[in-house]
């Protein structure tokens, strides 16, 4: 069903009037995608109504905190993408090398109103703040990058997925509904607006100074088609036996949707929509793991205002950690001994070498390399940070909600106290026997052994 914009989407972020000007801007922030996309579709219907064109901005920060040339290569890979669509649609897109604050601020000048869609990170809320304060036209926030809205979810940090499961689970019927493309009445591609939105990819990453000791991934490559692609195999190979083989290292049941999700090159709602036309035994779980547990590390984000430290973990789990701090460890390694996979473990080796050349780990994997960070360190603090920096260093997906909740889940967080033992205390441990009893882990390492082995990853 094609449905206009939920207004439980919608948030205005200051209150400044409406005012006669050349455009309607939309700041593409987190969603980089033409379809699907509420803030766009929404943007599109201001400009219509104001008899304006609509104009895009995409302001490029070569600073944002922690990317490197991995993260800039596959994100700006779908930008290229956003650009070639938009034209199609007679849209200008501004593409500027600046914090993009500020960039905002200044097109805002010329604007009736401004359009952003949400991101849940400190730096993006601070963004907003900012443009709120200083913007003299309307500015206004519509969430598109959850299916449904963080707020209407709960009001509060949920306890777990049992705690916040029934909570989205009531809005499902109203959020899950797809938004008609966005087609504006005039086109703004004779707008006289500075952009570099017809440079190559290569060109904007030779114009900006970042971070480029981390090669860009060979097996994963950014945008929207890409992101159909990958999910349309995944649709018609792996959908059906997702629930059993999503765990299993040796095996290929992922969605490989994280990347794309975390840079907004594809809507969560198109993913849930397709997966329910297809049907079949696997898709519940799909949509237990697209949903409700994508969505409750966005309210972990939202409420928890220390989501990347190590105090963002609940107090029994700070509790029986710190009783066990001093317990024997029987193997302990270094920050530069984990990154360099240079531990007895050959499974973590090959999970933290998958994360170093593909940019993405496995599944289950990420939660075993978590738990062994926290049984290897000297201090569950430390390994907190350790685990944290691999994690947004190398995956394509780091500084995500996602990461950040899976990071705290190792050492406790959105699960429950169990059966004491030592080091761990009461927070859940994985050993390399569970992983043997349960998974073909031969296989996972010769997949491994497969990345690392070819010249494209793959």
């Amino acid at each position: 069903m094609i449905t206009r914009i939920d207004p439980g989407r919608v948030r205005p972020l200051n209150d400044a009037a409406p005012r006669t000007a050349d455009y309607v801007l939309y700041w593409m922030q987190s969603s980089h995608r033409t379809r699907d996309n509420p803030a766009l579709v929404y943007a599109g219907e201001r400009a219509d109504r104001l008899h304006l064109p609509l104009i895009v901005y995409f302001g490029l920060w070569q600073s944002y905190p922690e990317a490197n040339l991995r993260h800039f290569r596959f994100m700006l890979e779908g930008i290229a993408e956003v650009a070639r669509s938009l034209e199609s649609l007679g849209i200008r897109f501004v593409l500027r090398i600046e914090e993009p604050a500020s960039g905002v601020r200044s097109l805002a000048h010329n604007a009736a109103v401004v359009i952003v869609d949400r991101g849940y990170l400190r730096l993006q809320q601070a963004w907003y703040r900012a443009v709120a304060e200083q913007c003299r036209c309307p500015l206004i926030q519509v969430e598109g990058n959850v299916v449904v809205p963080v707020e209407l979810a709960s009001q509060k940090e949920e306890y777990s997925a049992a705690t916040f499961r029934p909570k989205v689970i009531r809005h499902l019927d109203r959020f899950l509904q797809p938004v008609e493309p966005v087609s504006p009445k005039k086109s703004s591609l004779s707008l006289d607006v500075p952009t570099l939105a017809g440079e190559t990819v290569d060109n904007l990453l030779s114009r900006i100074t970042i971070d480029r000791t981390i090669p860009p991934s060979h097996r994963f490559r950014g945008g929207t088609t890409e992101a159909d692609r990958r999910f349309e195999q995944f649709l018609t190979h792996r959908l059906e036996g997702y629930a059993e083989n999503r765990n299993d290292p040796g095996g290929d049941g992922s969605s490989d949707m994280s990347p794309y999700l975390h840079f907004g090159q594809v809507s969560p709602v198109t993913l849930a929509v397709l997966a329910q036309e297809h049907g079949g035994s696997g898709t519940p779980a799909f949509l237990e793991e697209l949903i409700v547990r994508r969505e409750l590390a966005v309210n972990f984000v939202r409420y928890n205002e220390g989501y990347d430290s190590y105090l963002s973990i609940p107090a029994w789990a700070q509790r029986t950690l710190a009783l066990h701090q001093a317990d024997q460890r029987e193997y302990g390694y270094t920050p530069d001994e984990l990154e360099r996979a240079a531990t007895h473990d050959p499974y973590w080796n090959a999970a933290q070498q998958e994360m170093m050349k593909t940019g993405k780990m496995q599944g289950y994997m990420r939660m075993y390399w978590g738990k062994k960070i926290l049984e290897w360190s000297t201090t569950p603090g430390d390994a907190y940070s350790v685990a944290l920096h691999l994690n947004n260093k190398y995956e394509i997906d780091g500084r995500d909600p996602d990461g950040y909740a899976g990071i705290a889940w190792c050492f406790g967080k959105h699960d429950r106290p169990w059966r004491e033992r030592p080091v761990f205390g009461m927070v859940r441990s994985m050993t390399d026997r569970g992983l043997l009893r349960k998974f073909d882990m031969a296989g996972y390492l010769k997949t491994v052994r497969g990345y690392i082995d070819s010249p494209q990853g793959v």
